[in-house]
């Protein structure tokens, strides 16, 4: 008990307390809790202050927690698609403010805070006091909006330095996912004051790179880091790839710091775990390795070479579709700089290629032609670490070329915060998930979580800001509400305190443990006072009180995170453990008798145990232990440390050294069976003069002998004849005992002691050792060690050591030994040919392969191989191998392979066949091979038949005809069965059902497809990260086969796949999911009848079972499971009585209880056990009379006042319906009267649209009518038709350098210069300035936003002049200028999504089937037109046949008459025929036409031919008029005749269709005012692209103080109105497949100038989203064009300007000039 009673010295341990609280009096106590959600916090690297952005409020923490100030930023009035400043917005409420970005900003002493609130507008915050507000404004624009509005979106930012003009400025770098209506820009730098025209907080750089508006929606970003390193800024990120996949993908990108148009923006793919399983980051941490991590590193050759100083990227990631595991994987900053450069110098250098694949990919574009052109040589690629204008940007890695990492820890649950830190060379990683846990990781070769960071805050998720204080001593932890410090990092605590609860600091073994870990003074051993961080407030009216095993004891607080605790007698704490020197036992604390508070597990030692570990060695096992125990020679004990006797019998904590102990035997090998004198050396002996010892091991078989004393520190004894045949040789532990004492002193007669981290002298094994024993013939023996000296000793006809063998005439060195002896030949039979190896066995063959001189085989020569030989030790076994080239004829035989089963298998391999024929058993097995077509088979079983294995058929085709199989023995014979073996394509598999199962498998699953018939084995498994479970098929057949789902170990925390194999071919099962296996309520209703029902309850059962599948059993009667809910069974009882199915129920007296067993697959449950009881028969036969008769006569009577009252309603009904009869017919004669002169009817044409029918014309067509329609050849324009002329021969080098020519265009320094100078030349009309205009929209339609760069900087010049030298009212009007038909080509693009989303000319719905209404009046080809509008009013006009290419035939009887516009019965008045109507030929209401097409026979041709001639005939020398002749011709006849008869017929009463017009009017005004409200209204959805160039426009106009708020509206209108919506309706044929004719056009103009006069202003933002293919080669060869017929002019206007010069775009364009022109240059 002594050991015991020590550890409650409580003195010794307040000592430790008091020196460790002075030590780390800074460790901050508090806990910080907010009443709203914490979205970011900071540090202030220059403080330690602690800044929360929580939502509607920023928090100033001092390093301790405790708050300093507070600002308030919401809840705020605002609205979605509110423009700041709020005042102005309509329908504003009351919003929250979530934080969304929180940057200290030290240089200036100010925080920058970004909420969701007014479209992500920042502010400035004084760092020394938060309510103090340095900087905010709402009224800048768009330009200052930096964060999201959405909550969903994550913002990141990092704190650079941009230089411009000699000037220095202080910026961040912001990346942002995706928000409806937010600002456009992915990547953006914003200015944090005000310089020129920036304002801050504006977006300084306009790079078309990264302001990727249109595919932002569908790559779906996600930031989550963003830091920077070494002259470059990264974020870390996740996005689809293209859109079309929604799967993640985790990437980084780079852009360097001085990078002022992000040029130089590149991305890397970064793939975590196994087939890059871990794709979406959650969180990470840039931190160094550490020493001993960066050696691991290195070693493992996944990361090349890393250095301690080298950053690693530290990242949490999870699979996309599972949030219910996540992993931590490293990334060298290296690693990660090296790739990037490859994917960058293969773009510039190497088309885009690395080793033959291409590994550059363009995102955000829709560019598909190549453009990795560049031909830069890799010298010069330092100049362009940063890109350039002219080369392709932004650029990613493929797939293939991603940067792959293991993951170093998997983890289940979903991890979302990382950091990382070192100390004393050992790195540490925090993981936070999503739980509120926080995992401390020792990231080594092996890396495992060694302890759990404290928190009562389970189930809050871990913010991603995990950071450090400055000292790196503590951990600062963000839950959802809640901050605190985390203060033991690495358990550095002393012996009297525990700084973890909640099972942090769990025993791990002292080997594993952190060599930093308490200090290096081993773990904890007694506890008095439990520190407990985060510790909740106690009340005065709270009770503590802690558990140890039974013991409890009240807990009392001694400070304010610190528990007291009394502690047990040590006669209560449990005995040690045999095989250890300590025992853990639990501590929990708890508060108010239930709630948990804290628990751990501590360990209480025993010193005196530690002698267990090592008896031979008792001195040593006691000091050398972790818990500081000393050892007393004199008493020979172990005790606890006792520094306050000073004695020279105590060997203090780690003095093993001078430990009394035995060492040195000599010698260090013994016989067995021979008595051998052994001396060995003393050591400390000093206490122990004159006494004496004596030695023993077990195989002395408890003899032991004394020890002689030979001379100064040497001892001996006479030895021992040792026996031992177990195995040639093993070690002797020897053990020394004081004979006076009987105490085993310290022996080292043995192996070392690896048990204990102690310096112990070297030690040289003691070996007893037995010469016989795999040494039973004569040539082992021989071939034994020298340092054994065994020989053969004839006499004994054994191997012995040399002392043993009786001394004779012949010395047993040079024994001769026995003849060899031969016991077998394998094999006995060869083919003829030879050439076959042959194994001999037998006994003293030789010793060495030397030995070997020659064979022969039946005289025949056979060449000894060597390689084969081999010396047995296992038995009297010598075996060498021979080659012979012929054997002897008596075992000559040749096989004859004949036949081949089966004779069809799988192109993937994996057939057994089995090879039948005549003596296959010649030779040997090793000496057969079997092939197939080529394809090896690997023989399995050899004998009378050969079992062979199919390979896999590699070839992409299967062969047609079945192969030859050969047969080869030995390396000479060769036999073939030709045309035996047919290899066939492997199976399909179509589907499997179902395509779940539960984890305790058993589920039949039915895998459905076609081939399955050539399968031998089917088997499904199931792999997961450390199991794997098979289960072979049930049934099989050609289309189908049956398996049951396989059986895996319960654990949620492994991910499952599922294969079947079908011989050799693989096939995942996806998707297949395991689901954990349902629980059970306890079945309470014990007893069932067979009229009732059974419902059983509990959770899951729905997730891989349904009710057919599922089995029930009452005793040993199915049930009928009639309905199977998630949560419920609903069970059908049985209808026979049950009986046990156990024994011992059945001879159980009382009432029969039956197990209520459920059954999926193979789970079993037994929920309960229940009693069956049958109904009674008897009752029935009262029971149904007494109630079926009444239930008659109610019948009856019922159906009789139905009857009854029905008919008496059915004449009431009959009534009503007479009265609504009149009154429709009625109405339907005032309809018909009021509607009669209404000869347009609007509705008979709009209500047969529906969306799905409005002719849109493709994106294609579209731009080619706009662009390109108007110009001088209309359709046949070269764009339109896609056309060029160019010879065969020079079209690979025309496109290439057409490629060199688009890449010079993307300069922009070079476009601008090309533009002026056309500008400037004379002859570049109007016209051409439109069509050039129009080219360049389709050159640069796969970069818009470039093409919105250059349009904004030509606007800003035309501006300028306009407004410096003109009216500046007359901007913009006309298209006199190449930019401005570049707006209108922009507004085009821009708004064509809107345009197809704009549905303003359908109302209601029209009746399904609608008869053609014509006029009697109309002529046959009006006729014709209303047939074909009708008839074909759901296709597209250019779709519909022409009126000239239909006939029109009236049957009015049997025969028909063909209808047409003029023929030999039109009627004629002098010179004038009149157009043939339906009056004419008298077709009444009603009449059957029949519309055909003209077919192009022979036949009819020649018919057609006649018709035309006889037209022509008609028209000659004829006009024709259709109801009136014209004007002139009427006047002509007055004057000729002035009969007052004709005059009044000939009278035009115009008035009369007034009221008509009107009525029309009133029909259209509707859809017309539709269409302006949508165009013009500020409260509908108006397109993006309007609010960014107005907004554009309101900036410049702010900016001259000589444009009004008229001049401004006139812009507007210009730019929008005038630009676009004109154009489109007066062109209705742009967007629409539809035929405009006069009239319509007409009418038209009318509306657009009507709608001229009623535009309004709006404000939205910048969006496009369609990126269809155009004609970019046509439109690049047009270009060139104007840069050849101005070639003098760009090349003088080139070489003026310096940016051009520094690029060289003057020997760009003339090597792009001598190539498209296949010219001969000096170039």
């Amino acid at each position: 008990m002594a050991s015991w009673v020590s550890l409650l010295l409580f003195l010794i341990c307040q000592s430790t307390l008091r020196a460790q609280e002075e030590s780390n009096n800074n460790i901050p106590t508090l806990e910080f809790t907010s009443e709203t959600p914490i979205n970011n916090v900071v540090q202030d690297p220059d403080t330690g202050r602690i800044y929360l952005g929580a939502v509607n409020t920023i928090f100033q923490l001092g390093p301790t927690l405790s708050m300093e100030a507070r600002a308030e930023t919401g809840p705020k009035e605002d609205a979605r698609t509110c423009t700041p400043p709020a005042s102005a917005c309509q329908d504003t409420k009351l919003m929250p403010n979530l934080n969304k970005l929180l940057l200290v900003h030290p240089s200036n002493g100010s925080l920058i805070v970004c909420g969701s609130r007014y479209r992500g507008i920042c502010s400035l915050l004084n760092l020394t006091n938060v309510e103090q507000r340095l900087y905010y404004s709402d009224s800048k624009g768009e330009r200052t909006y930096v964060a999201s509005i959405e909550d969903n979106v994550n913002v990141v930012g990092v704190m650079s330095t941009f230089s411009k003009d000699r000037h220095n400025f202080s910026v961040f770098l912001v990346g942002k996912g995706y928000g409806s209506l937010d600002s456009t820009k992915l990547i953006s730098t914003r200015i944090l004051q005000d310089f020129r025209d920036w304002v801050v907080f504006e977006s300084i750089i306009e790079a078309s790179t990264v302001q990727t508006t249109p595919f932002v929606p569908k790559y779906l970003h996600d930031f989550r880091h963003a830091f920077k390193d070494n002259g470059f800024v990264y974020f870390l990120f996740s996005r689809t790839l293209d859109g079309t996949d929604n799967k993640n993908l985790t990437f980084v990108s780079r852009v360097c710091e001085d990078d002022h148009h992000y040029y130089s923006h590149t991305e890397l793919q970064l793939n975590c775990g196994p087939n890059n399983r871990y794709n979406k980051v959650q969180a990470a941490y840039v931190a160094l390795p550490g020493k001993e991590l960066a050696q691991v590193m290195t070693k493992s050759g996944m990361y090349g070479t890393v250095s301690p100083w080298n950053k690693v990227l530290f990242m949490v990631a999870s699979p996309d579709e599972n949030d219910n595991e996540s992993a931590l994987c490293m990334y060298p900053l290296n690693a990660i700089n090296e790739r990037l450069v490859d994917i960058i110098s293969a773009c510039y250098s190497d088309s885009g290629k690395i080793s033959g694949f291409s590994a550059v990919d363009i995102p955000y574009s829709s560019k598909t032609d190549e453009f990795c052109t560049s031909t830069i040589q890799k010298d010069m690629l330092e100049n362009y670490k940063c890109g350039g204008d002219f080369l392709p940007s932004p650029l990613a890695s493929k797939p293939r070329f991603a940067l792959k990492a293991n993951a170093v820890l998997t983890k289940s649950g979903l991890l979302t915060a990382v950091a990382v830190t070192v100390e004393n060379d050992h790195t540490v990683a925090f993981l936070g998930n999503n739980q509120g846990e926080v995992f401390k990781v020792h990231l080594t070769a092996e890396p495992y979580v060694y302890s759990k960071a404290p928190g009562d805050t389970m189930g809050e998720k871990v913010n991603k800001n995990l950071f450090f204080d400055l000292s790196h001593n503590h951990l600062y932890i963000t839950t959802e509400k809640k901050c605190f410090p985390e203060g033991a990092l690495f358990d550095r605590i002393s012996c009297c305190n525990a700084t973890d609860h909640q099972g942090a600091g769990a025993d791990v073994p002292p080997k594993e443990r952190l060599p930093i870990m308490c200090g290096n003074e081993g773990p904890l051993l007694w506890l008095v006072k439990i520190n407990i961080p985060s510790l909740p407030n106690i009340g005065l009216s709270d009770r503590l009180h802690c558990t140890i095993e039974s013991f409890r004891s009240d807990g009392i607080m001694s400070e304010p995170s610190q528990v007291s605790c009394d502690l047990p007698h040590p006669s209560l704490i449990p005995q040690t453990p045999e095989n250890q020197d300590f025992v853990a036992v639990g501590i929990r604390i708890f508060v108010n008798e239930t709630v948990e508070l804290a628990t751990r597990e501590f360990k209480f030692y025993n010193c005196a145990a530690t002698v267990r570990k090592s008896e031979n060695t008792p001195c040593m096992s006691c000091v050398a232990s972790p818990w500081g125990c000393q050892w007393n020679t004199r008493d020979h004990t172990c005790s606890d440390m006792d520094h306050s006797k000073v004695d020279p019998s105590i060997i203090k904590h780690r003095n093993g050294t001078k430990c009394p102990h035995f060492e040195n035997p000599d010698p260090v090998l013994v016989p067995v069976g021979y008595k051998m004198h052994i001396a060995f050396e003393g050591m400390n002996l000093e206490l122990y003069q004159g006494r004496v010892f004596t030695i023993g091991t077990e195989l002395m078989r408890n003899v032991e002998e004394e020890v002689n004393f030979e001379h100064s520190s040497f001892y001996s004894f006479s030895g021992f004849n040792f026996s031992y045949n177990k195995s040639p040789e093993t070690n002797v532990l020897f053990y020394v005992k004081d004979k006076e004492s009987g105490k085993k002193m310290d022996s080292t007669l043995n192996g070392t002691l690896s048990h204990f981290n102690v310096e112990i002298l070297f030690v040289i094994p003691f070996t007893l050792y037995n010469c016989s024993v795999g040494r039973e013939d004569c040539s082992l023996c021989k071939n034994a060690d020298p340092k054994y000296s065994c020989v053969w000793c004839a006499k004994h006809k054994a191997c012995v050591y040399e002392k043993l063998c009786s001394p004779g005439s012949v010395d047993p060195h040079n024994t001769e030994c026995p003849d060899p002896q031969i016991t077998d030949i394998i094999p006995r039979y060869g083919p003829m040919q030879g050439g076959i190896s042959i194994t001999i066995r037998g006994s003293n063959l030789g010793i060495h392969k030397e030995d070997i001189k020659s064979i022969t085989v039946a005289g025949e020569p056979c060449v000894h191989q060597q390689e084969k030989y081999s010396v047995s030790t296992r038995g009297k076994m010598t075996m060498y191998s021979c080659f012979i080239f012929r054997p002897p004829p008596s075992s000559q035989q040749d096989p004859i392979p004949k036949v081949v089963k089966p004779a069809r298998g799988l192109k993937a391999g994996g057939t057994l066949i089995t090879i039948s024929g005549q003596f296959l058993n010649t030779g040997s097995k090793d000496d057969v091979q079997v092939t197939i077509g080529g394809v090896d088979c690997t023989v399995e079983q050899f004998g009378a038949e050969i079992t062979c294995r199919t390979g896999e058929y590699r070839a992409d085709k299967v062969a047609p005809d079945p192969l030859t199989v050969i047969v080869k023995y030995g390396k000479r014979t060769t036999m073939t069965i030709p045309s035996a073996f047919h290899f066939l394509e492997n199976p399909t598999v179509v589907d499997h059902h179902p395509k779940g199962s539960f984890v305790c498998g058993g589920r039949n699953i039915e895998v459905t497809g076609s081939g399955f018939d050539l399968i031998q084995t089917a088997v499904m498994k199931v792999h997961g990260d450390n199991l794997a479970a098979f289960e072979g098929a049930q049934e099989k057949n050609d289309t189908v086969i049956k398996f049951r789902s396989p059986t895996v170990n319960n654990s949620l925390n492994q991910h499952f796949k599922t294969y079947i194999q079908l011989d050799n071919w693989v096939k995942e099962l996806k998707p297949f999911d395991y689901h954990p296996d349902p629980t059970f309520d306890e079945f309470t209703n014990k007893v069932i009848t067979e009229a009732g029902i059974i419902i059983v309850t509990g959770r899951g059962f729905s997730r891989a079972m349904t009710a057919q599948e599922a089995q029930a059993f009452v005793g040993d009667v199915p049930c009928l499971v009639n309905t199977l809910q998630d949560d419920k069974l609903f069970l059908d009882p049985p209808s026979t009585p049950p009986r046990a199915r156990s024994r011992r129920h059945r001879r159980d007296t009382r009432p029969e209880l039956l197990d209520l067993t459920i059954k999926f697959g193979k789970g079993e449950w037994v929920i309960g056990s229940v009693q069956y009881e049958q109904k009674n028969d008897l009752s029935l036969y009262i029971i149904i009379p007494a109630v079926i008769v009444p239930m008659l006569l109610i019948i009856a009577i019922s159906v009789y006042c139905y009857r009854r009252k029905s008919q008496q309603a059915e004449r009431e009904y009959e009534k009503v319906k007479h009265q609504l009869e009149n009154l429709e017919e009625s109405v339907r004669d005032r309809c018909k009267k009021e509607f009669t002169d209404l000869m347009i009817e609007m509705e008979d044409h709009t209500n047969e649209l529906s969306e799905g029918r409005i002719p849109f014309l493709d994106y294609k067509t579209y731009t080619d009518r706009v662009f390109f329609l108007p110009s001088k050849d209309g359709a046949n324009d070269v764009m339109i038709t896609g056309k060029l002329d160019i010879p065969e021969a020079r079209r690979a080098i025309v496109t290439q350098a057409l490629n060199q020519f688009s890449n010079l265009l993307n300069s922009k320094t070079f476009l601008i210069n090309f533009i002026r100078t056309l500008e400037r030349s004379h002859d570049f009309n109007a016209r051409a300035k439109v069509y050039f205009a129009s080219l360049l929209t389709v050159a640069l339609h796969g970069k818009l936003e470039y093409y919105t760069d250059i349009m904004r900087t030509l606007l800003l010049e035309l501006m300028e002049e306009y407004v410096n030298s003109k009216n500046p009212k007359l901007m913009l009007r006309r298209s006199e200028t190449v930019v401005e038909r570049m707006l209108c080509n922009w507004m085009s693009i821009c708004l064509y999504q809107f345009l197809k989303t704009l549905q303003v000319l359908v109302h209601g719905e029209g009746p399904d089937v609608t008869p053609v209404k014509v006029l009697n009046c109309d002529t046959i080809s009006q006729v014709k037109e209303k047939i074909i509008e009708q008839v074909y009013r759901n296709l597209p006009y250019s779709q519909r046949p022409k009126v000239d290419s239909v006939t029109l035939e009236w049957r009015p009887g049997s025969t028909g008459q063909i209808l047409s516009d003029l023929d030999l019965t039109s009627q004629k008045e002098g010179r004038w025929k009149r157009i043939n109507t339906l009056a004419h030929y008298n077709v009444r209401d009603n009449a059957t036409l029949v519309l055909s097409r003209v077919l192009h026979t022979p036949q009819n041709y020649d018919q057609n031919q006649e018709n035309h001639e006889e037209r022509n005939a008609l028209l000659d020398d004829d006009k024709v008029f259709h109801l009136v002749r014209p004007a002139d011709e009427l006047d002509e006849i007055k004057s000729k005749r002035g009969s007052i008869k004709d005059k009044s017929m000939t009278k035009a009463i115009t008035e009369i269709y007034l009221t008509r017009l009107l009525s029309v009017k009133g029909t259209l005004q509707q859809f017309v005012d539709d269409f302006f409200r949508n165009v013009l209204c500020s409260g509908a959805v108006v397109p993006p692209a309007v609010k960014y160039f107005f907004d554009f426009l309101d900036e410049q106009a702010l900016k001259h103080n000589n444009v009004d708020e008229e001049t401004i509206h006139i812009w507007k209108t210009n730019s929008l109105p005038l630009r676009f919506w004109v154009n489109i309706l007066k062109n209705p044929h742009f967007i629409f497949d539809v035929h405009v004719s006069e009239v319509v056009d007409a009418s038209l103009s009318v509306i657009a100038q009507t709608f001229m006069d009623a535009c309004t202003k709006s404000e939205h933002k910048l969006s496009r989203s369609h990126t269809d293919k155009l004609n970019t080669q046509v439109s690049l060869h047009q270009l060139y064009q104007y840069a050849s017929k101005y070639y003098d002019g760009i090349i003088a206007s080139l070489d003026e300007d310096p940016a051009a010069q520094s690029k060289q775009l003057t020997l760009r364009l003339q090597q792009i000039a001598a190539a498209l022109e296949n010219k001969v240059t000096d170039l």
